[in-house]
């Protein structure tokens, strides 16, 4: 079967519907439609199957994009599945939570005017039909292996080592402090974003292929928890996926206010009301029902925070953020989502101070001007003279980026190494860290990133791991022999 392609010439882009604003105000549904197969076909067919394809360098899963638009716009999808899955593990969540404007559709060779594929809103297709038509199995290895890997985090990382190791017939065991599988993906991330029984459905799978989860299960030496000795006692190899989750902190006068509160802090809240669980005391407070909120931050978690707050009712929401719009990290497409949504982006703007007595009650904010590039080309920012402003705040979200936990200390682990910046320290090729037998993969190593990222790294430890169990089994044999 034969499809012509090239047809960004006469067919315009078109993302799947979206729900008005108003609609999406009232509740924490994903605002995207599914696309209707005639529609996903037609958008595929506007791929220009250039020889370079630039979509898939610079996806850092190299997916075979291409390839899969072709097989979608042909009505292959069950063969468009195989394709999209061999590479990435979780498409459905990447075509959801990835930035493909800064990704693969940003990087994607037609020229302005026609604009680019529509290539996150396929990829999301092709998996959800996949799901529908059953074509999705749990994974069987060909031959079990007696050899067990423990992998410490049930975020994307460390999911989709878990897959890769139980493929190659490992008996893979998942340790998670949550009481859920998903890590960011459940507690981070808005079901506007990514309806949470998205990640359940993956959950369920990995569990029918054979992973074996111990959640509410911590590590190190509190209460309750396990400790990394026993965890490596029990497993040929240790997988450390535990993510990011230290929240930056912002000084200056009244910063330690009642009612700064941190990004995550406030996220977990929304999300585990979402889902139905009984709050803790102190967490009824994170609720922005008829408050003015303020948001510190540009990246995709102030995206989360703005929105968030608007569909829990509040009476203003702004979003204070040092460069201009150009500037800003956060997705594109989720910056223009929020100003539908009633947003204010208060832009070149930065704080100095927090007023009030013993809760927060304004914002005092200065304004800022762009300077010269610094060495890596971003231009810096400093203070305009005379340029202070007050906002009125009821509620201020600190969404500035996380950084890693001190492992080594809450472990008892002193010879586990950390760079400067305290993330782990790998092997470059081995994804080894300073202990033997002990890996790590995913925002522990790279500090916080994106959700593709983190699934390729895992994928890439599990590989690595597998190549150390096959070389020391090997080494066993000989010795044995000899």
């Amino acid at each position: 079967m034969t499809t012509p392609m090239l047809k960004f010439v006469s067919v315009a882009q078109q993302q799947p519907d979206k729900r008005t604003a108003q609609a999406r105000r009232a509740d924490f549904n994903e605002i995207y439609e599914d696309f209707a197969p005639a529609e996903a076909g037609e958008q595929a067919s506007r791929c220009s199957q250039c020889g370079v394809p630039f979509c898939s360098v610079h996806c850092p899963l190299g997916n075979n994009i291409p390839d899969w638009l072709m097989l979608t716009a042909q009505g292959r999808l069950e063969e468009a599945y195989e394709v999209s899955s061999a590479t990435n593990t979780f498409p459905e969540i990447c075509g959801r939570i990835c930035p493909q404007d800064r990704l693969c559709e940003g990087s994607c060779v037609i020229e302005p005017g026609f604009e680019s594929v529509t290539i996150g809103a396929i990829e999301r297709y092709i998996t959800d039909t996949a799901f529908e038509k059953n074509w999705v199995k749990p994974t069987r290895p060909a031959q079990e292996r007696p050899e067990s890997v423990g992998i410490v985090g049930a975020g994307p990382a460390g999911l989709a080592a878990a897959e890769r190791l139980r493929a190659a017939g490992y008996q893979v065991h998942v340790y998670d402090r949550y009481d859920r599988v998903g890590g960011l993906l459940v507690y981070g991330i808005p079901g506007f974003k990514l309806e949470k029984d998205i990640v359940a459905r993956r959950h369920a799978l990995l569990v029918e292929s054979g992973v074996v989860f111990h959640l509410g299960q911590g590590v190190g030496s509190g209460a309750g928890d396990l400790s990394f000795e026993e965890l490596r006692s029990r497993h040929q190899a240790v997988l450390i996926a535990t993510g990011v989750y230290k929240s930056r902190e912002i000084g200056g006068p009244g910063a330690g206010l009642a009612g700064i509160e941190r990004a995550l802090d406030y996220l977990t809240a929304s999300n585990r009301r979402s889902l139905g669980d009984a709050l803790p005391d102190e967490a009824q407070a994170l609720n922005a029902e008829g408050k003015n909120v303020v948001v510190l931050g540009g990246g995709d978690t102030a995206m989360d925070c703005v929105r968030t707050a608007i569909r829990q009712g509040a009476k203003s929401v702004k979003c204070l953020y040092r460069r201009d719009k150009a500037n800003m990290p956060g997705s594109v497409r989720e910056v223009k989502n929020a100003e539908e949504e009633g947003v204010e982006f208060v832009w070149l703007s930065a704080p100095e101070a927090f007023l009030g007595d013993e809760h927060v009650t304004a914002v005092r904010a200065t304004r800022m001007k762009l300077g010269l590039p610094d060495a890596t080309g971003r231009q810096s920012v400093e203070p305009q003279e005379g340029g202070s402003f007050t906002l009125e705040a009821d509620l201020v979200i600190k969404a500035l980026g996380f950084d890693p936990e001190p492992l080594p200390q809450l472990w008892g682990q002193p010879d586990l190494a950390v760079s400067r910046w305290g993330t782990l320290k790998v092997g470059h090729e081995s994804f080894m860290t300073s202990l033997p037998g002990v890996f790590a993969a995913g925002d522990i190593v790279r500090g916080a990133s994106l959700v593709v990222w983190a699934i390729r790294d895992g994928r890439d430890a599990a590989e690595r791991i597998h190549q150390w169990i096959e070389t020391h089994a090997t080494a066993q044999a000989v010795a044995e022999q000899g």
